[in-house]
């Protein structure tokens, strides 16, 4: 079997082929992608075509998770992606899966075509990027017609019949339905009430659910959730499980809590590393193993899992646990969660705000906008939970890092580092509406927690910087809207004032927790570990722990008792909503 000697996508070999004038051929790969393993193994193992790339092509091999960088520049949204680039790393075009015979021939086109017309498929690059706005003036304000944009560009693509948006294949877009609870649980918006039952049956009924080992595959073919691709990955089923928690916490529907249960029975039986006790990145898709029941199962190897561990993911599966701790009544997944949050601390964070993305045994790949948001959100939610406000620190760092080296000119975050050595699309940053949402709402909620005016300030200039061209992304943004809608329906926080061991501000936690509330924030603050932010909040100190309740930093009163602060926030809520 013929071999191609891939090359890293790393400066050496970038300076190889503008050293040699060579293009470079650019393989994309997912771990668990089939398509992308016959790839490898027939495609490029036929020896008229390695020997074709070996002449006309330097060839470089990326797997896409542990790249999302290249990915977002090269890729062309599936896998496996073959992009052709110049030697100074601009894509010329790009092709999917091709089998040996096309691929030779594309090959021979493409090295013809660059070797004729290397000139003007250079000056044609540059006219391009040349065209692109520099605009650099930011957005304008944010209003609430963001929200009902977004609410309005959702229910205008939405499938009516099968739940959830495409009409060919179906994707789950959690923090479509996310949001969507968000409107359901603020103003009982019939529309979006249809948006979450309708998706979250048609997913659980459909065959993109494993009904046996539990957890959902990636996606489906068909937008009847019935023609799945077989792998699952860790951060769709993480969210996954947020949304059908949730949905639980709203309606109390017994399916939805055993669907959530059943997620995490998938997360914890075949995803945990048991030496780190963080998650891999996904399962392989296997087609014959998912077709059996479960004695068939038994007596067979459950499909490969991809040991990488890497930040954001770990970072959504560590929230939807903790939040699935409490709606399940499980104290122990909290424990799980954190010691998987300790161990992305401890190993992808260097202690002074540089995040890491991935782990195969060391740490890989600093500055991604995607991780630091997504730790930073985690960071803050274990906190909630145990009610160590310690952990408020490095999400603070974290914070002030990306302030001070990923904020655009034009307002938001870069998605990574600025290197002065990146070729071609490399050495330009983009600024993603996704991520972007995801921190500012991190931000935003840090900011209460932290009582420093400045994250807030920087989510909001965040948000703003989108609030021209929002619309383009339709459903796309709801993790956008979800973000804004935080800014004018400002969270309600439970402070809890006193001894974090003791069981009565255990017992107030649990309370302030229990019950869907987005908006909601709660911190534990103890006399003898948090002087300073006591202080800062003015609260006074009493011998039992007392919950003080604030909508944005508007005063709305005190309990003593689980039972008492239930009550208050019902009222609080209650109130909120007549105004809306």
């Amino acid at each position: 079997m013929a071999t191609l000697a891939w090359k890293e996508f790393e400066p050496p070999t970038f300076d190889e082929a503008k050293r040699t004038g060579t293009p470079l051929l650019l393989v994309l790969t997912a771990p668990w992608c089939s398509h992308c393993r016959d790839l490898l193994e027939t495609t490029f193992a036929d020896t008229a075509v390695k020997e074709a790339v070996e002449k006309h092509f330097i060839p470089v091999l990326v797997d896409a998770e542990r790249r999302p960088d290249v990915n977002d520049r090269y890729g062309t949204g599936g896998w496996p992606t073959i992009s052709y680039l110049t030697p100074n790393a601009e894509l010329i075009t790009q092709d999917r899966f091709l089998n040996a015979g096309d691929m030779l021939d594309q090959l021979i086109k493409i090295a013809e075509q660059y070797a004729e017309h290397r000139d003007e498929i250079g000056e044609g690059i540059r006219e391009l990027w040349s065209q692109k706005s520099t605009d650099t003036t930011g957005g304008g304000e944010l209003s609430t017609q963001i929200v009902e944009d977004v609410v309005d560009a959702m229910y205008e693509k939405f499938d009516h019949r099968y739940g959830g948006w495409g009409t060919r294949s179906k994707f789950p877009h959690p923090e479509a339905i996310d949001f969507a609870l968000v409107m359901v649980a603020k103003r009982q918006d019939p529309r979006m009430k249809e948006v979450v039952n309708l998706t979250l049956d048609k997913m659980m009924e459909g065959s993109i659910h494993d009904t046996v080992d539990g957890g959902f595959f990636r996606f489906s073919r068909t937008p009847d959730w019935r023609s799945p691709d077989f792998e699952k990955v860790l951060d769709a089923n993480s969210q996954r499980l947020r949304c059908y928690l949730e949905a639980y916490q709203l309606n109390g529907s017994p399916a939805y809590r055993k669907t959530a249960e059943g997620i995490v029975s998938w997360m914890l039986n075949f995803m945990v590393d048991p030496d780190t006790g963080a998650f891999g990145g996904s399962q392989d898709a296997d087609a014959d193993y998912y077709a059996l029941d479960a004695a068939g199962r038994s007596s067979r190897d459950a499909p490969k899992l991809d040991g990488t561990i890497y930040t954001n993911w770990n970072s959504m599966a560590i929230s939807s646990l903790l939040k699935a701790s409490v709606v399940l009544e499980r104290p122990e997944l909290r424990q799980r969660a954190t010691r998987a949050l300790h161990f992305l601390v401890e190993n992808l964070y260097d202690g002074e705000g540089t995040v890491y993305h991935y782990w195969d045994g060391t740490y890989h790949l600093p500055g991604l906008l995607a991780d630091q948001a997504y730790l930073i959100r985690a960071l803050i939610d274990v906190a909630q939970h145990t009610g160590n406000s310690d952990l408020l620190m490095p999400a603070e760092s974290i914070a002030d890092l990306a302030m001070r080296r990923q904020t655009s000119a034009e307002g938001g975050f870069f998605d990574i580092l600025e290197d002065g050595k990146g070729q071609g699309p490399m050495g330009r940053r983009n600024r993603s509406i996704l991520e972007n949402a995801v921190m500012a709402e991190s931000l935003v909620r840090l900011s209460y927690l932290s009582r420093r005016r400045e994250y807030y300030d920087e989510a909001i200039r965040t948000l703003e910087s989108f609030s021209d061209d929002y619309k383009e992304y339709g459903y796309y943004v709801a993790a956008y809207g979800r973000a804004v809608d935080l800014v004018f329906y400002p969270p309600l926080t439970i402070t809890i004032v006193g001894d974090r061991e003791s069981d009565a501000a255990d017992a107030l936690r649990k309370a302030a927790l229990i019950s869907y509330m987005p908006s909601r924030i709660v911190q534990m603050l103890d006399p003898k570990h948090d002087p300073v932010l006591i202080s800062r909040g003015g609260y006074e100190v009493r011998d039992q722990p007392r919950a003080y309740l604030t909508t944005g930093h508007a005063d709305k009163g005190m309990a003593q008792s689980p039972e008492s602060l239930l009550a208050r926030m019902d009222e609080i809520e209650k109130e909120r909503r007549r105004s809306l």
